[in-house]
């Protein structure tokens, strides 16, 4: 642990009251998040108290915020109650998700031993950001049952959820929706007028108060009821292999979203704070975090983005903040557990609701539309799955759907006519029409690598272009943007140039990159009559041409 070799005094104050604050915006926010993910609230306080400690010993983020967050939690949620509730049992939930935790911790664990933080590339910002948003309005229909004081089944699509809350609208509680929209404006008014304190310590002390004094709950409104106390308890869960094969899919979702959810923020803090965060390491440390979560009674936790930023704020210098707000969570689980006896369900759920609005970033679809409208479909075909289909299936299919732009683009490379513009440089015909060209010359530049998937289209393109100025004799590769050639891509080319020299059309190469030039010297292009495959530049080249 580097930062604790070097730590000084002055960080000490800092850390402390960084780190109460958290604190007090953490053990709400983890009552309500294992809320939201099936568990009783007590297993949100048991997930922030030992994940915090493990990844404070192997993290590289001084500032992260480890604990319960709202996407996962939803993630926890499908995999471990299933959809309309099927798993009854508490005990069984809490198990599987405990299991989970191990599971993905697991699973981090290996990739970052391996250094496999470079998976974490296949899923791309725009993927994430469609998930995460389709998530938030997933989560925020999910609580209306709580807000309104009515049972849901629940449902694994955005429509399954508004048609239940639509058929349970007549049986409406008032003093519950009372309550819960009451807790709502106060905090949406916290966030307009930017207060400083963490509003729903004060929210949560004046609904306790309301619901006991006047005992609300026996004119029906729902409360969280008895929360144990006492510290979490270590305790193995059941990792049978039907256990782990149930459970692998959802497993990996979580690492997926948790771990880029974590570095991404990790990241923005470290380049304010102009020090370095290394991905394989915060694996380890995620997923050290989720497994002391899965032995000790917790669900699996990632860094929270809201919770980071008010560390940040706060004054947080080292990883020993996190230490004093697991600190103060386990005093709470040991003494103060009874207080919250008579908190209404309306309060955890408007907590929530709050916290996901800022998941919903429509302005990130916008803004991706108009800087490249690809990765704007890959934020929309996300959105939708994931709303229409499920977490699971909206993950997916954005996964694949933005690969298989990646493949459609590798498969279709730039392919430039080049004409001279002035006397050293050579544009692009399509920005500068004016440049000048030479009947007999074709000057054409690859724009990225050339391999087995897009050889049959570059030879199609080259053949196309030969077709339709048949009074070109010389065709002038610019090969400085091809870093790399395989086996197929060469066979193309070498098959083309001897069908094209039957035509009298030759062929000549200009600034290959040392590595390519390897490659086709092994296929004989060396012995070509005047090396005239390997010229440095485009200029040297035409000075040589007859």
């Amino acid at each position: 642990m580097t930062w604790l070799r070097t730590y000084s005094r002055q960080d000490l104050r800092k850390d402390i009251i960084a780190g109460l604050i958290v604190a007090v915006m953490l053990v709400p926010q983890a009552m309500a998040y294992a809320m939201l993910a099936g568990l009783p609230p007590v297993v949100g306080l048991y997930a922030s108290t030992v994940p915090l400690l493990a990844y404070a010993c192997l993290g590289t983020s001084r500032q992260l915020a480890v604990g319960p967050v709202a996407i996962v939690s939803l993630l926890v949620a499908d995999a471990c109650v299933g959809p309309a509730g099927t798993v009854a049992d508490v005990a069984t939930i809490t198990g599987r998700a405990a299991a989970l935790a191990l599971l993905v911790g697991a699973i981090q664990i290996a990739l970052g031993l391996c250094r496999a933080g470079f998976l974490l590339n296949f899923v791309s910002h725009a993927v994430v950001s469609g998930f995460t948003s389709a998530g938030a309005i997933m989560i925020g229909l999910s609580q209306f049952g709580h807000l309104l004081g009515v049972k849901l089944s629940g449902g694994n699509s955005v429509l399954a959820l508004a048609l239940d809350v639509m058929r349970n609208l007549s049986d409406t509680h008032l003093p519950t929706l009372a309550i819960g929209l009451g807790a709502v404006a106060i905090q949406l008014l916290a966030r307009f007028k930017r207060w400083r304190f963490p509003v729903t310590l004060p929210i949560i002390a004046a609904a306790i108060l309301l619901v006991w004094t006047f005992n609300l709950e026996a004119y029906g409104v729902r409360a969280v009821g008895k929360v144990s106390s006492g510290l979490p308890a270590w305790r193995l869960p059941d990792m049978s292999w039907n256990g782990i094969r149930h459970l692998l899919p959802s497993a990996w979702m979580i690492v997926f979203i948790g771990t880029m959810e974590s570095i991404a923020v990790a990241k923005w803090i470290a380049t304010r704070e102009k020090y370095r965060i290394d991905a394989n390491r915060e694996m380890l440390g995620l997923g050290l975090a989720n497994v002391a979560g899965g032995l000790f009674s917790g669900y699996p936790v990632a860094g929270g983005f809201s919770r980071t930023a008010v560390n940040y704020q706060a004054g947080a210098r080292t990883p020993l903040a996190s230490v004093f707000t697991a600190a103060l969570v386990l005093l709470t689980l040991l003494f103060l557990t009874p207080l919250f006896t008579h908190l209404p369900n309306a309060v955890l759920a408007a907590i929530i609701l709050v916290a996901v609005i800022g998941l919903i970033d429509f302005k990130e679809a916008r803004y991706l539309f108009k800087i490249k409208q690809a990765d704007g479909w890959s934020f929309v075909v996300t959105f939708l799955v994931t709303l229409g289909f499920g977490m699971d299936r909206g993950l997916l299919a954005g996964i694949a759907f933005s690969l298989m732009l990646f493949v459609l683009r590798s498969a279709r490379p730039g392919m430039s006519i080049l004409g001279r513009v002035g006397e050293q440089e050579f544009r692009d015909l399509r920005r500068y029409p004016d440049a000048v060209t030479q009947p007999w010359l074709l000057i054409l530049r690859f724009e990225a690598s050339l391999y087995f998937a897009n050889a049959g289209f570059v030879e199609d393109r080259i053949r196309e272009l030969l077709a339709q100025q048949p009074e070109v004799r010389w065709v002038l590769l610019d090969m400085s943007g091809v870093n790399d050639i395989d086996g197929v891509a060469v066979s193309m080319l070498t098959e083309l140039m001897r069908d094209c020299a039957a035509a009298n059309v030759q062929f000549a190469c200009a600034g290959m990159k040392a590595g390519v030039r390897d490659i086709v010297r092994r296929a004989g292009w060396g012995d070509l009559p005047g090396d005239r495959m390997f010229y440095p530049n485009l200029q040297q080249a035409l000075a040589a041409l007859p």
